[in-house]
């Protein structure tokens, strides 16, 4: 049987693999801004958009370990299937079902033990903690759903399965756009839950994603043999999976850090900044989440094409990422500038509030195919096993050139601000 990641053109096998990717992507970063639509217009909207505003630096973590794991098992599976090693492949995918449940353990602890101690470090004010720690706590005990997903994903999308994955993403998304209305407002016989309720709907949406993705591995993932001797952990194998994975780690772990710390600096100036922030960085993410799917349509392109040794086709790959990458990232900073006001306007905010998010939404947004440039080669670099490469990319984009810049201002408002 002729095998598509083999001989199709790639600016084609790009683009029908990395459409499913891309509707997947955006309809997760969409259900992220839903979940903010109804809780902000909840009693107590805003104090609830803070709290989850303070809690997201730590889903980030969850999704950058469980992705960036991913990444590693998704590149090299699918450079061993370009070399023809099925058995290399199939101790790879049970080598990552093996890490998804060391890395639930371990959130699953923190959710325990940790959460609380974490929400006190940004914020004094009571309400917001308990929400923050409620909705935190629940998100990090069933963390198993964001986890597994994002490793089952990534077996589907290295094995050129991208369809099956975005059916498993969009049918999580829909699970978890469904449920939130019924239980924040306490619909249909419900209970009214609040905040509690906007993490329950998105953990039963994430374990539902999780389930189909295992079952369309176990269906269509032929070329990948399944059972306990493949689940058995090998260091081999564990230490090239992070060899790959673990800049895609740092990188997505980057911006976790980069939002904790810029919620710390707002904090400290306004709280309706850290707010206005927090939303428009999910705004945002419905944009760079699109290129985030063209960066994980490239990585195993590259990845497969380098373990056949096909340079046209290593260079093809390159060529078409960054230029999808690019259109995509140009017409998010257009698409924004458009209709950042009524966008904004649609949760619920007090006037200076939302005047902030409209103002972040128009400025940040102009740097976008600057971003959507990194990110391509941030895809070409992993395939490529230029990692050292992708990390500096990832340091420089989202702490280095940031955060000292973030403080600077800050400082000055506030200084201002004593002044006058």
């Amino acid at each position: 049987m002729e095998n598509k990641m083999a001989t199709m053109p790639i600016y084609k096998l790009m683009i029908k693999m990395g459409l499913p990717i891309i509707v997947s992507m955006m309809l997760q970063a969409l259900y992220n801004i839903v979940d903010s639509a109804f809780v902000s217009n909840m009693e107590g909207g805003e104090f609830a958009l803070n709290a989850l505003t303070l809690a997201f630096p730590v889903q980030m973590l969850m999704v950058a370990i469980g992705i960036g794991t991913g990444v590693g098992v998704n590149v090299l599976l699918a450079r061993s299937l370009g070399e023809g090693d099925r058995d290399k492949a199939s101790r790879v995918a049970g080598n990552g079902v093996f890490l998804g449940i060391i890395i639930t353990a371990a959130f699953t602890l923190f959710g325990f033990f940790g959460v609380e101690a974490y929400i006190n470090t940004q914020t004094s004010d009571a309400i917001i903690r308990d929400m923050a720690v409620t909705y935190l706590r629940i998100c990090c005990i069933c963390s198993a759903g964001i986890v597994f997903f994002s490793i089952f994903e990534k077996l589907l999308q290295a094995t050129g399965q991208s369809v099956h994955s975005t059916i498993a993403q969009i049918s999580g998304a829909v699970i978890n756009i469904i449920l939130d209305p019924i239980l924040i407002y306490g619909l249909f016989c419900f209970p009214k839950m609040g905040v509690s309720g906007a993490a329950l709907a998105t953990v039963i949406g994430q374990v539902a994603s999780f389930l189909l993705a295992l079952i369309f591995h176990l269906m269509y993932n032929k070329s990948v043999q399944n059972g306990l001797q493949y689940i058995r952990p090998d260091k081999t194998i564990i230490r090239l999976i992070y060899k790959i994975g673990l800049p895609a780690i740092i990188s997505q772990a980057l911006m976790s850090v980069m939002t904790y710390s810029i919620n710390l600096i707002l904090g400290a100036v306004d709280a309706s900044l850290v707010t206005a922030y927090g939303l428009y960085y999910k705004i945002q993410q419905f944009v760079l989440f699109a290129a985030f799917g063209v960066r994980d349509t490239i990585t195993p392109v590259v990845a497969f094409s380098y373990g056949l040794k096909d340079k046209k086709r290593v260079k093809d790959g390159i060529k078409f990422g960054v230029i999808y990458t690019s259109a995509i990232m140009l017409f998010g900073t257009l698409l924004l500038e458009i209709i950042a006001e009524p966008l904004c306007s649609a949760f619920g905010l007090s006037g200076e509030t939302q005047a902030l998010c409209v103002s972040a939404a128009r400025i940040i947004s102009i740097g976008f195919c600057f971003a959507g440039i990194c990110l391509s080669l941030q895809g070409v670099f992993q395939a490529l096993d230029k990692n050292i490469s992708s990390l500096i990319i990832s340091l420089l984009r989202q702490l280095v050139l940031i955060l000292p810049v973030a403080w600077g201002l800050s400082q000055l408002i506030l200084f201002l601000n004593k002044m006058l």
